[in-house]
């Protein structure tokens, strides 16, 4: 038996005391209740050195997700693994958006482009039930994790399918209410790209070009013609990308162009709707 108790343990591991606790859950089994009530028990010698691992992997830069193998987002936990990106919680004002534009619509069709862990597709599809959401993914990895988290958490309404961006959709697929996606944004020689954590997750769902915005470019280009006369698209971006993604959305003749900020007041999030014309009714 190891004569550490987790107090001790916590104490001199070198990291942010929520990080410490979290990671020596995952090691004992225990619930941060017990943890708190017993840290002064000595630690098990298997747990101990389980929690040691665990901790020298944070320490050199790997994401808390993938240590504990979920990640919590609006609420729900999804599990997650080095394949998917680990969903922020500046996404969840993307969410929100996309429940905004279609409040007032039945029985919607929405689509995520890059659903990765499908945080967002299945977020979308337990806060509408009677949604019918489409969420795509090139990485065959990614989809399998998305899948899972859409069974586990009861999302039996969301549909999936492999293929880069609009490369998934079927010619003759029906348009779409809203589509939404958090595309890689960071440019490919970003320095950002070199810190730890980022080395962990998928470059491909990072970096998108000489100025990060090939992926966005892609999606604007084919948005308008999935979209509904009214339809939505709604892209999560860098913070300092809102005008050069809202100028894209103007191009490709979208209308009601706007840019919603993060908790933090910065750009995060740019949306443009397909304009009615005279067809006001919706189009299948």
């Amino acid at each position: 038996m190891s004569h550490a108790t987790w107090d001790a343990l916590i104490a001199a591991c070198a990291l942010p005391r929520l990080d410490a606790r979290a990671l020596a859950e995952q090691a004992s089994g225990r619930p941060r209740a017990w943890l708190i009530a017993h840290g002064d028990e000595p630690a098990e010698d298997a747990a101990a050195r389980a929690f040691e691992a665990l901790a020298g992997r944070r320490r050199a830069g790997e994401p808390l997700a993938y240590l504990l193998g979920w990640r919590e987002f609006h609420g729900r936990r999804f599990d997650v693994g080095p394949g998917v990106l680990v969903p922020r919680p500046e996404t969840e004002g993307l969410v929100e958006a996309t429940l905004e534009r279609v409040a007032d619509v039945a029985a919607p069709r929405l689509l995520d482009l890059g659903t990765g862990s499908g945080a967002i597709a299945v977020t979308l599809a337990l806060e509408r039930p009677d949604a019918a959401v489409l969420a795509t993914d090139a990485s065959a990895e990614a989809l399998a994790v998305a899948r899972a988290n859409a069974a586990r958490l009861g999302a039996g309404r969301v549909a999936f399918a492999h293929g880069d961006w609009w490369a998934a959709l079927a010619p003759d697929a029906p348009a779409f209410d809203a589509i939404v996606s958090n595309p890689p944004y960071i440019a490919d020689a970003d320095p950002h790209l070199l810190d730890p954590a980022l080395r962990h997750e998928p470059p491909a769902a990072l970096a998108s070009g000489r100025d990060g915005l090939d992926a966005i470019d892609t999606i604007v280009a084919g948005a308008a013609a999935r979209l509904v006369p009214g339809g939505w698209l709604l892209l999560e971006h860098g913070h300092d990308q809102g005008a050069a993604v809202r100028e894209r959305l103007v191009r490709a003749g979208l209308d009601a162009v706007a840019t919603r900020v993060d908790l933090q007041g910065l750009d995060r999030v740019s949306l443009g709707r397909r304009p009615f014309h005279a067809a006001q009714d919706r189009v299948d």
